[in-house]
Formats: C-alpha cells, structure tokens, sequence
C-alpha cells in the first residue's frame, strides 16, 4: 500500500483542522479542495485531537476499514471526532486553538494466525503494529501509538485491548476472540495549527 509523503498528511492535517473551522463558521462539512493519488484512495483513519501542552486525549474517531476516499474520510473522521466523541462534551470554538490535531492513516487489518491464543504476544510488535479485537458482539481497536505512549509491553498491550471492547483483560486468550493488526503512518501537528511532522514511534 503506498505511503504518503509528509507533503500529503501535512495536507490531511490542515484539512482536518479547516474542517472543524469551517464547521464552527457555517455548520456546514467541507469537501477536500484535492484530489487524486494517495488522497482518493479508500483507506482506514482515524482523526485525534489532543490538548495543548498537556497532550490529553480530547477526541478520537475514524474509520478502521478502506471504505471512503481518504481526503474525504478525514472531514468526516474530524467532524466525528470534534463532535460525536461520545467520551467527551462537544468541543467548543474557543476549544480548538488549544488542541492539536493528529491523522493516522491505516493500512488493511490482517488477522494474525495462531495455533494458540498463547503466541499473540510473540506475533506482535508494540511501536508498529495497531490491534483490533472481535468477539461475539463486541470489538475494540488501539492505535499504534496507544501502547507506546502508556509504555506497554505486547501483554499489557492485548489486556488492555480487550478492555476497549468491554471484554475482560484477559479474553484475548480465549479461541473465539478474533484479532488483528495493522500499521498506520502518523502526522502531527507540533503545536496547534503549527508545524506538521510524521510520528516516528520509538520502543
């Protein structure tokens, strides 16, 4: 799957912010002003925003699958995050100058294949892969600087990952649970409306 240039998620970063702007101006959702390539591609994203300097989550949502052309993916994701983050009060206009926002855009999530629940932890990596988890009725996703910033290990990282979904930390164990992972590349701006930089993550 193509990468994007730091050109191109510096743009996906600025459309995301003016996409809140414009929503706090008019109520009205923004259509990217370009096209083509990467950027019309369908793929997975998600939009997060974050206090300035605190870096606290203040919201986060996306798309996990290809199912919109990027560009497009990242207004809704934004819009979403802003304000249908049913983890937080909508974000308010005075709000936004004091966040910092961040796209991470995804590549397809692969099951990992296991002979037994035991070899998940030695399938995956903390500071490159993402994680989702299905069963039965319930799913939950951790992006892959989740783990990194909360300093987990592949464990913690999968216990944790349940408890997203609303699973017990340790049914990631269990055969009937379905899990995934995947990779994303990260921009960010430095400070808000500031300088955009892809997120190296470090372990």
């Amino acid at each position: 799957m193509p990468q994007l240039s730091l050109e191109e998620g510096t743009y996906l970063v600025r459309l995301a912010r003016r996409a809140i702007e414009s929503y706090f101006e008019s109520g009205r959702k923004i259509l990217p002003d370009r096209s083509g390539g990467v950027l019309s591609e369908p793929r997975g994203v998600f939009v997060t925003l974050e206090t300035y300097p605190s870096r606290e989550l203040r919201g986060c949502i996306g798309y996990p699958l290809p199912i919109k052309e990027l560009a497009l993916s990242v207004v809704d994701c934004a819009l979403s995050s802003a304000f249908e983050d049913p983890r937080f009060p909508p974000l308010e206009k005075r709000e936004l100058s004091q966040c910092v926002v961040e796209v991470s855009v995804l590549s397809v999530p692969q099951e990992i294949k296991v002979k037994s629940p035991d070899e998940y932890p030695a399938k995956i990596k903390v500071g490159r892969d993402g994680l989702i988890i299905d069963y039965g009725y319930s799913s939950g996703l951790l992006l892959p600087q989740v783990p990194v910033e909360w300093n987990w290990n592949e464990e913690e990282f999968l216990s944790h990952l349940c408890q997203k979904a609303g699973l017990p930390p340790n049914m990631w164990r269990s055969p009937s649970a379905r899990i995934r992972s995947f990779q994303a590349q990260i921009f960010c701006e430095e400070k808000p409306a500031g300088k955009v930089s892809q997120k190296r993550l470090i372990r």
